[in-house]
């Protein structure tokens, strides 16, 4: 019991989600490479015309190569963080400077890991909810980066949270069904109601379902705390954006990463303190 304990403790759960960041970092570079290809396939298909499309990209294959002079990193140089400090952060091969990106998602997926290790102790279920963070971690770069939330992401994690409540691991599977439902109907409503009033789009329909898998996860009394985490946070970066003139074009700011954010930070403070700074306790 000791050595499962051991295990499981925040310094060894940080240590995993080093290992665990090096792969989000894959995820959130090739998935949208990957799904744009389908999407060019797909399309070329129905208009019987032929595919321009890349090399096949997975998640294994290619080698990971440097972009700017195509050298393959060798396994000592994809260490987790040691070898971003070790090349100084920079490629062996043409000096190029590496994104430092790379490192702080890896530390940043190791500080949520020790964090949930030491919010739910050394159980079996610890690494359950480190699963849930990680995929919130690459949804919520890739939305930054594309403004996309993919479904290869967005459902399983749904399907994981009804499954995992389910089983007995997280919350009762009542709250956990009715989180998905309220989650999605809360954003499709607001969806439908700007868009009847504007003309436009006020939110892509990969909200409604993270917003879901949310309430699936942390069922439906942190529905609206999530939303308003969100929200605060997404208003304040975006106001700190248009101040410092680097909005995008369009002048927006994606709405998936501050969902996340919110979410993780709800599920650190816990339910019982999250109602009871609202007042509904």
């Amino acid at each position: 019991m000791e050595f499962a304990q051991l295990l499981l403790s925040p310094p060894v759960l940080a240590l995993l989600g080093l290992c665990i960041g090096s792969f989000l970092n894959v995820v959130i570079h090739r998935l949208p490479l990957m799904l744009e290809r389908g999407w060019k396939i797909d399309s070329a298909e129905m208009l019987d015309v032929k595919a321009d499309v890349a090399e096949p990209v997975t998640l294994s294959k290619p080698r990971s190569r440097c972009p700017s002079c195509r050298h393959a990193i060798a396994w000592h140089e994809n260490i987790p963080l040691v070898s971003y400090l070790w090349l100084k952060g920079r490629c062996s091969a043409c000096k190029t400077r590496i994104s430092p990106r790379y490192p702080l998602v890896e530390v940043l997926t190791a500080v949520l890991f020790a964090a949930i290790g030491w919010r739910f102790g050394a159980q079996p279920e610890v690494l359950v909810w480190c699963t849930f963070v990680a995929v919130l971690v690459a949804l919520a770069v890739i939305d930054w980066d594309t403004t996309l939330l993919p479904d290869n992401l967005t459902l399983p994690l749904l399907w994981a949270g009804l499954v995992a409540s389910a089983l007995g691991w997280t919350i009762p599977l009542a709250q956990s069904l009715w989180g998905a439902v309220a989650g999605y109907l809360s954003l499709w409503s607001v969806y439908w109601m700007f868009k009847l009033a504007t003309g436009k789009e006020g939110m892509g329909h990969g909200d409604f379902k993270l917003l879901a898998a949310l309430g699936a996860w942390l069922g439906w009394q942190m529905i609206l705390p999530v939303v308003l985490g969100a929200s605060v946070l997404g208003a304040a970066v975006g106001i700190a954006m248009k101040a410092g003139r680097t909005l995008r074009e369009g002048r927006y700011v994606p709405f998936g990463p501050f969902l996340a954010g919110s979410a993780i930070a709800v599920l650190l403070a816990g339910a019982p303190r999250v109602l009871d700074w609202l007042g509904w306790a």
